[in-house]
């Protein structure tokens, strides 16, 4: 039996989806932008102000977790506001990354790419990412994936994403882009130019991350570091899908050797379908 096998003997797609619709029902009861940019006071494990919905949208995830860990399951839990949290591996894996919202300004100000964003790994590392979950409370997709078993959109295969576009002199046709700062497109500009035709924008790593699964976008890429909990999930979709994703813009370095439980780390992150535009990307200059 392989060390996977354990860890996905628990339902894990089914808490995601239950914690998924527990969301959805905090996002629809805070209706006015008052109510989404209400803060409890106190910050979160990465540092930033809490928000209600977010504490909110957290304890719903975790009412989840409490229930598999009552049904046997062991891991450790990290997560934007709580931080570690010890279901009984003591901070070893297995390890479950938890964004409640990831694109937190976007829901703030009722825009519509927000996300919950889980992960379910067997060892330190996101190349040890073994499950992975993204809903999109924009349009209302899930996104999901199992190492070794594939990824799916409303649990439709991406068995056979469409081939990556380019235009006429070899630029890649649409590429979707986080962060949006000035001073970094700015930096980035000529590098941006040269290799990517037309940027998109929406606001969420893990969303744009999910958008190159099924080459709605030819690649995506942060021009400013990353944090491990906005991505663990969605790079596994992509993954699995037959894309690639690196952390590493040295090609030396092990693209997928980012550690998951580190939040305080900043991550260069590049995505694409094939090998050369991945490295063409990561050509890029970050912030």
């Amino acid at each position: 039996m392989s060390a996977t096998q354990p860890v996905l003997e628990h339902d894990w797609l089914g808490a995601s989806r239950a914690a998924a619709a527990a969301l959805r029902s905090i996002l629809h009861a805070a209706d006015t932008r008052a109510r989404r940019v209400a803060e409890t006071g106190t910050r979160g494990g990465g540092g930033d102000q809490t928000l209600v919905i977010d504490a909110d949208a957290e304890a719903a995830v975790f009412a989840e977790l409490d229930a598999l860990h009552a049904r046997g399951a062991r891991f450790t839990a990290i997560s934007e506001e709580r931080g570690e949290v010890d279901y009984g591996t003591a901070g070893a894996p297995p390890l479950v990354i938890v964004d409640p919202i990831d694109g937190s300004t976007n829901a703030k100000r009722g825009l519509p790419h927000h996300a919950l964003s889980i992960a379910v790994a067997d060892g330190p590392t996101m190349g040890d990412v073994v499950f992975a979950y993204v809903y999109d409370y924009g349009p209302s997709e899930e996104w999901h994936a199992f190492r070794g078993g594939g990824a799916f959109l409303d649990d439709v295969a991406l068995d056979a994403p469409p081939d990556e576009r380019h235009t006429r002199d070899g630029r890649l046709e649409l590429v979707a882009m986080e962060s949006a700062r000035p001073r970094y497109l700015a930096a980035a500009g000529p590098a941006l130019s040269a290799h990517v035709d037309r940027l998109r924008v929406l606001g969420s790593i893990s969303v744009s991350l999910c958008q190159v699964a099924n080459t709605r976008v030819d690649g995506m890429l942060t021009l400013w570091g990353t944090r491990a909990l906005d991505a663990a999930a969605a790079q596994l979709v992509v993954r699995e899908s037959g894309g690639l994703v690196s952390f590493a813009l040295d090609p030396d370095a092990e693209p997928l050797g980012a550690l998951l439980a580190d939040q305080g780390a900043r991550l260069d992150l590049v995505a694409a379908r094939t090998q050369a535009s991945l490295a063409r990307l990561a050509e890029i200059p970050a912030g």
